[in-house]
């Protein structure tokens, strides 16, 4: 396997990660940002107002996102093994 093949698959996997999950991680920052605004005009400081409503969000975003994560994630699968033969050498 030569550098720049290596390189390209890397770079392939790191952004396969993070079109994956991107949408989580914005959902799970939005709900964050909002519950800390919502606690600063309140000044309620529990941590369970914090962590309960992200879960809930950030199952709620999978459910909805979930056939396209599997459209993404199987695609570049089904690459890795179309081109391993390349790899190989």
């Amino acid at each position: 396997m030569t550098p720049e093949l290596m390189t390209q698959v890397v770079r392939q996997t790191f952004e396969t990660m993070l079109l994956v999950s991107g949408p989580v991680l914005a959902v799970s920052l939005l709900v964050g940002l909002l519950i800390s605004i919502f606690q600063a005009i309140t000044q309620l400081q529990e941590m369970t107002i914090t962590f309960v409503p992200k879960i809930i969000a950030v199952f709620v975003t999978l459910i909805v996102t979930f056939p396209w994560i599997m459209k993404i994630l199987s695609g570049f699968t089904r690459e890795l093994f179309h081109n391993i033969a390349f790899y190989v050498k």
